[in-house]
């Protein structure tokens, strides 16, 4: 099983969600696929996962963009998962801080409310140091232009890494590596 967690004002219809549902249904693995829209409320969004995360008969692999990523690690730790992480966010707190406002979900048109206390959330899932590398899947690309991608490199050393040159936030080169995201996950 597969728990997709989409990154800040993102959605279940973003482009390597979409992308990787519908790789997995071409497959016949359709059933081993989930993605919900995650609360802004990091809190909220967490408890989301954890709850799906109960319902599996087996452990599932998160695969988490941007935000997810991070969420993915504290899960990863906090329930021994494995984790694919795509561009992901490091010290959200920090990255996410000039955002408190309003904002616009850029798939679903929603607006939401981006608070202090969402950012405190966030502090409270920091995970210093991974425990086991060896559960990790790095992807970066360098051109990442939202997130720094040697802090990604820097935070999961030891960890499986595929570190891209150029490429974008989005990282452009999802397509080229969804059936190793598969084979990563045991499906």
């Amino acid at each position: 099983m597969i728990l997709y967690l989409h990154g800040f004002r993102s959605a279940p219809a973003s482009v390597k969600a979409s992308r990787l549902q519908a790789h997995m249904a071409a497959r016949g693995l359709a059933d081993a696929y989930w993605c919900a829209q995650l609360p802004v409320a990091p809190d909220a969004a967490i408890a989301r996962v954890e709850a799906q995360i109960a319902r599996c008969d087996a452990p599932p692999t998160l695969v988490g963009s941007s935000l997810g990523g991070y969420y993915a690690t504290w899960l990863a730790e906090r329930h021994g998962l494995k984790a694919v992480l795509v561009n992901p966010s490091v010290v959200s707190h920090i990255s996410l801080a000039p955002y408190v406002g309003t904002q616009t979900n850029l798939y679903t048109g929603e607006t939401l409310d981006f608070t202090a206390a969402h950012i405190d959330q966030l502090r409270a899932l920091e995970v210093p140091a991974i425990t086991r590398p060896e559960r990790y899947w790095l992807l970066v690309e360098t051109g990442d232009e939202i997130l720094d991608y040697r802090h990604a490199v820097a935070k999961y050393a030891g960890a499986r890494q595929s570190v891209l040159e150029g490429g974008d936030h989005g990282f452009s080169r999802w397509g080229d590596y969804l059936d190793d995201v598969l084979d990563f996950a045991g499906l």
